[in-house]
C-alpha cells in the first residue's frame, strides 16, 4: 500500500455509510419532485400506469443530480454535511464523463440484491428490505479488499472519496 498524501485521506466506512444513509433521506425529496413533474407531463393517473417510463425518468434525474454535484465541487448535499469529497485518484476535480461512469457503476450497491429479489419472487416489505440491506452491507464490506479502502466502483472509475474540511471563511 502506497503512502497517501494527507489531503487524500479516505474517510472511515462508518462515516461513508452515514453519508450514504443521509443521501437516501435527501434523495426521497428528489424522487418525489421528479414524480410530481413526470405524472402531469405524461398524464399518469395511476402509480402502475407508465411504471417503466417513471423508473427511467427517475434514473435519469438521479444521474443528473449526482453528476451535477460531483462535477461542481465534488460533493452532494449529504457529502457536504459529512465532509466527504469525490476527487480523482490524484486529487483533481471529477469530469462529467467520470462522474457519469461512477453513477452507473454505483448501482452495484443494489443490482445483486435487486436481481435476487427478481429471481426469487420475493415481494415488497421486510424480506425485500432485508435482502437490499444485506446486499448494501456486503458491498460496503468489499472495501476491506481494496488497498486504500475505496469502493470498487471508485477503483474502476479512478475516483476516490476523501475527508475534506472546508477552508475557514474570511471575515469581511
Amino acid at each position: 500500500m502506497s503512502a497517501v498524501p494527507r489531503a487524500l485521506v479516505t474517510p472511515g466506512l462508518r462515516r461513508r455509510l452515514a453519508c450514504f444513509a443521509y443521501e437516501g433521506v435527501l434523495l426521497f425529496g428528489v424522487v418525489m419532485a421528479a414524480g410530481l413533474v413526470y405524472s402531469p407531463l405524461m398524464q399518469q393517473r395511476h402509480a402502475l400506469q407508465g411504471k417503466q417510463g417513471l423508473q427511467l425518468f427517475v434514473f435519469a434525474v438521479l444521474g443528473l443530480y449526482f453528476v451535477w454535484f460531483w462535477t461542481r465541487g465534488g460533493q452532494t448535499l449529504a457529502m457536504q454535511t459529512w465532509q466527504i469529497r469525490l476527487v480523482t485518484r490524484t486529487g483533481a476535480p471529477v469530469s462529467r464523463w467520470r462522474a457519469a461512469c461512477r453513477y452507473l457503476l454505483a448501482w452495484m450497491w443494489f443490482l445483486p440484491a435487486l436481481a435476487t429479489l427478481h429471481f426469487t419472487g420475493l415481494g415488497a416489505g421486510w424480506p425485500a428490505f432485508a435482502v437490499i440491506f444485506v446486499g448494501v452491507l456486503a458491498y460496503a464490506g468489499l472495501t476491506r479488499l481494496h488497498p486504500d479502502r475505496q469502493y470498487w466502483h471508485d477503483a474502476v472509475c479512478r475516483t476516490r472519496l476523501i475527508q475534506w474540511t472546508p477552508p475557514p471563511r474570511s471575515k469581511s
